[in-house]
């Protein structure tokens, strides 16, 4: 049987809420970054933000699409659940699939170029002198994150279901690893790549398995 939570999410599911406008200056706000960086980009001849940006985004894609079919799989819930619009809910303007909303997908369009414009072009500094700066950044960009959720969670906006991914110290441990944390590995291993070529082949291997899993289980769906 499926969750409250889910049967809120799919009475919502890809249609717009009334309360839309205000995605309009953010939309706008996205577009601005990603054309300054492109725009940097084309001066410098170096796209590594760029990259960046592109592959949190299409990890990002993945890892709803999974969570989609979880529920899909279990008729039960999504690992992570975006109801949207209901009583005492904070509103979405468009959910995109269970446990992904508009909302959601514009903060991770942004999130790459972040972590990407704060990764030094040294890979082999350290922080405090210790700590792998790669692995430094995407520890903290994947903490924020799981602490973002957490907030989310308390206010109902995004929902939990399974006792092995919640706010216990070995769900947090989940949510971290399986939920973020491999984002911006990702990320930094596309950034630091030796040529153009090879972070273009890895990219698109991100984005074809997303849109192939689209493209197979939208149409069934599934997702």
């Amino acid at each position: 049987m499926s969750t409250p939570a889910s049967d809120i999410a799919l009475s919502n599911l890809r249609q717009f809420n009334d309360d839309v406008w205000y995605i309009i200056p953010i939309l706008v706000i996205v577009m601005y970054l990603w054309a300054n960086e492109i725009q940097k980009a084309q001066k410098t001849k170096n796209w590594n933000v760029v990259f960046s940006g592109l592959t949190v985004f299409g990890l990002d894609l993945i890892n709803e699409i999974w969570n989609a079919l979880v529920f899909t799989f279990t008729g039960h819930s999504a690992f992570w659940t975006t109801p949207g619009s209901a009583p005492g809910v904070p509103n979405s303007a468009f959910i995109i699939m269970i446990g992904w909303n508009l909302e959601i997908a514009l903060m991770f369009s942004i999130a790459g170029l972040v972590f990407g414009k704060l990764l030094p072009e040294d890979k082999n500094q350290k922080v405090f002198g210790k700590i792998p700066n790669r692995w430094f950044f995407a520890a903290v960009f994947a903490a924020f994150a799981v602490f973002v959720e957490i907030l989310l969670n308390m206010a109902g906006a995004l929902v939990w279901e399974y006792p092995w991914w919640n706010a216990t110290p070995w769900g947090v441990i989940l949510i971290f690893l399986f939920g973020y944390f491999h984002f911006f590995v990702g990320a930094f291993y596309v950034y630091d790549m030796r040529d153009t070529k090879q972070k273009l082949k890895a990219i698109g291997i991100i984005y074809g398995i997303g849109l192939v899993a689209v493209c197979i289980f939208g149409p069934l769906g599934m997702i």
